[in-house]
């Protein structure tokens, strides 16, 4: 399938010393190998097994205690086709190994080692022949742990003895759980068991708009280890749940009483902030939607004093915590959120206590681009409209089986919606036209029934600022009550010369509510393909916030290299490393004048990214946010790519800044400049990540003299905007004129 982490990928192979001529898929397999042991769960792995094949297992388990955590269904195939099971830890190779996660090696020598199509010790000698050809490149060091890895993996191949009878107690994961709603289980169920060819057309949405909030029905388990919330540590800083790229990790404070009933491993404190005395305190994990990506670690502050390694979130392995976390997980639910009146959204700590509506996204495990996503939606999502460029965003965020976007206990969310690369921002300004004139319709048809509503509410409605949440609600509050009033007229009879206009004002006055739009797309869609519309957009004046997920990259489609790409990083169609600096898409933007824009690094600064989103959202005319947006494509350890955030704005090549029009028309700079002078030459940034050091590798000359003018840019970038930021203030006009 097409998710991003823990994908379905089933590879049909067939080996012989003649041409083969035969179907492409393989029915009767010598040979099955399963690479994550959680899709024994989901999927019929042994179906095309012949009898007497081998079987070779990825697992976490030892094979003296793997038989017992089979499902029963595995282990009645295994024994009624007489299978040979083998079983590798290859994660635990690959970490040995210093490989990370990367298990293909291990696996492609695990098959050789068993399957008997060539003899080993040539097998092993082509396997790292293979490796040199691909890696050479990315240096001796990468090549020397890919051998090791290859070495050690027949070390850990070790043979299963399959008993005679099957007595497990695992059962199959279930597509359809209780109470998931019907489109999930007629529907979505099919499609996320593999069987959606199964279905007839009549059962798909005539419209193709599809239900919200599936994606937490998927229940995927393909961490190996998650993170476990020690409350005798913890600061209570908000920074885990705010990085956590798939919204697993939640915080909600709430009233003692609500622990009634709770399970004895539910854990739980004293809310610390003063606003929240005499409240209870909970960071709860969602343990069967975790990617295990670890960032969470990573960035927490608070460190264990008695035993230095730990900290207040530590990883733990899965496989043990997922039943007490899961009904934890469940219980934490039914704890009510936190009334958003309550709620200090300018301050981390608090905000992320608000509900996120993008939740278990099948995006990479510790995405740089999702963090932002979630944010939005805690802090917007329940009015808000997002329309979508296609890309990274499109595959994670509406990709069929299921969607992370999701909806609160009132059932608002966000309506989101994809287009092209090439006209996404007009789409979006679309949205923005079509409401206001909505609006505009609902304000001259309420008036007409201000005899009925009272002169006074339609007064109040009319006129309501809606500058922050609390006004918000209780425009929403006074909408309600006028609908649910015209509904009761309606129904009595009693608007018999103005049916049609209040069957008019019905349709359309959730419009005097304040709709929050947003235009989202990665860098290849807002510098390059799509740049013509976003420029059109930003000099429209429209209130519309664009937010560019930018990973330097085209990632979704492989690595090309966009306009986004910095001088001297490796990418498809950039082999011998970019030559050209990168585009300054912000400074672009700001020749406008009236054009909210702002550059932010949510792992170097978080409350700067927190205040920014505000800002950019009250604006009341096109905003541009540019997030920096770490990437697997960047060949980086993703545990820690908060770090090379941070590291890329003390480096100077990522300027933290907010610019903000309605400054100039107090007399003040608009240019705020957010981050300090470099402190660390741009070298220790850019070599954390291979896209860079890989040129090293193959063009060390080329490498060196890249280096030096990216120092360049660097310098330049940030002395340019310095310059601005700490210019004169704007003086005023001469002879009392307007400005």
């Amino acid at each position: 399938d097409s998710k991003k982490a823990g994908s379905v990928t089933v590879s049909h192979l067939r080996f012989g010393p003649r041409p083969i001529r035969s179907t492409y898929l393989v029915g009767d397999a010598h040979f099955v190998g399963c690479h994550q042991f959680s899709f024994l769960e989901r999927i019929d792995v042994l179906r095309e097994a012949g009898r007497g094949a081998f079987f070779l297992l990825n697992s976490p388990l030892g094979p003296e205690d793997v038989w017992d955590m089979l499902p029963r269904p595995v282990q009645e195939t295994i024994i009624e086709k007489q299978l040979r099971v083998y079983v590798v830890d290859a994660y635990r190779v690959a970490r040995e190994a210093g490989m990370g996660g990367r298990i293909n090696t291990i696996m492609q020598t695990c098959f050789f080692g068993l399957s008997g199509v060539m003899p080993k010790d040539e097998a092993i000698a082509a396997i790292k022949e293979s490796i040199r050809e691909t890696y050479g490149k990315a240096g001796e060091r990468v090549i020397q742990r890919n051998f090791a890895a290859v070495e050690r993996a027949l070390e850990g191949l070790k043979p299963v003895t399959v008993p005679e009878r099957a007595e497990g107690t695992v059962a199959m994961w279930n597509a359809s759980p209780e109470g998931a709603p019907d489109f999930v289980r007629n529907v979505t169920s099919y499609m996320m068991a593999g069987r959606g060819d199964q279905l007839p057309v009549s059962c798909l949405p005539v419209d193709g708009t599809y239900p919200v909030g599936t994606a937490r029905w998927e229940k995927r388990n393909i961490a190996l280890e998650i993170p476990v919330w020690d409350p005798d540590v913890c600061i209570q800083c908000g920074k885990c749940a705010m990085v956590c790229p798939h919204s697993v990790i939640r915080i909600k404070v709430y009233e003692e009483e609500r622990l009634k009933g709770a399970p004895t491993t539910f854990q739980s404190c004293e809310a610390s902030d003063r606003e929240w005395k005499g409240l209870k305190y909970t960071i709860q994990v969602a343990p069967e939607d975790c990617t295990g990506c670890a960032i969470c670690v990573d960035v927490c502050p608070a460190k264990n004093k008695s035993e230095a390694r730990l900290k207040a979130i530590n990883m733990r392995p899965q496989p043990p915590l997922r039943e007490a976390e899961a009904e934890n997980w469940d219980f934490f639910l039914q704890i009510p959120e936190l009334a958003r009146d309550q709620v200090r959204r300018n301050l981390v700590k608090q905000s992320q206590v608000l509900e996120p509506l993008f939740e278990f996204s099948g995006a990479c495990a510790g995405c740089g681009e999702t963090p932002y996503l979630k944010l939005m939606t805690q802090l917007f999502g329940d009015r808000a409209l997002v329309a979508n460029a296609t890309g990274c965003s499109s595959i994670y965020g509406g990709n069929l089986p299921t969607t992370p976007w999701t909806t609160n206990a009132e059932g608002r969310g966000p309506a989101w919606s994809n287009s092209l690369f090439e006209d996404n921002a007009e789409f979006g300004l679309g949205f923005r036209l079509s409401l206001d004139q909505q609006r505009a319709l609902a304000a001259e048809l309420l008036p007409l029934f201000a005899s009925e509503l009272g002169e006074e509410r339609v007064g109040e409605i009319l006129q309501a600022t809606q500058e922050d949440e609390a006004d918000i609600f209780e425009q929403r509050g006074r909408v309600e009550q006028v609908k649910a009033r015209l509904e009761e007229l309606l129904k009595a009879g009693q608007l018999d010369g103005k049916r049609e206009q209040a069957r008019q004002l019905l349709s359309v006055a959730d419009c005097l509510v304040k709709k929050s739009v947003w235009i989202v797309g990665g860098d290849g869609w807002a510098y390059d393909i799509g740049f013509g519309g976003l420029d059109h957009v930003l000099a429209s004046g429209q209130d519309v916030n664009v937010l560019v997920l930018d990973t330097e990259v085209y990632s979704n489609t492989g690595g090309q290299a966009s306009k986004a790409t910095p001088r001297a990083a490796v990418a498809k169609f950039a082999a011998a490393g970019k030559g050209l600096p990168k585009k300054d898409l912000a400074r672009i933007a700001m020749t406008y004048g009236n054009v909210y824009v702002a550059s932010v690094a949510m792992g170097a600064r978080d409350e700067h990214t927190l205040r920014t989103f505000l800002e950019a959202e009250r604006y009341p005319g096109p905003s541009l946010i540019i997030a920096y947006s770490h990437c697997i494509a960047h060949g980086i350890d993703m545990t820690t790519a908060m770090q090379n955030q941070k590291a890329a704005v003390l480096s100077g090549y990522w300027s933290l800044f907010r610019y903000d029009p309605r400054l100039a028309e107090q007399g003040k700079n608009p240019l705020q400049l957010d981050s300090r002078a470099p402190k660390i030459p741009i070298r220790e940034y850019l070599y954390r990540e291979n896209r860079f050091k890989m040129l090293t590798k193959s063009r060390p000359e080329d490498a060196r003299r890249l280096l030096g003018l990216a120092q360049q840019d660097a310098d330049r970038r940030w002395e340019t905007y310095r310059h601005l930021a700490s210019a004169a203030e704007p003086e005023a006009p001469a002879g009392g004129g307007e400005k």
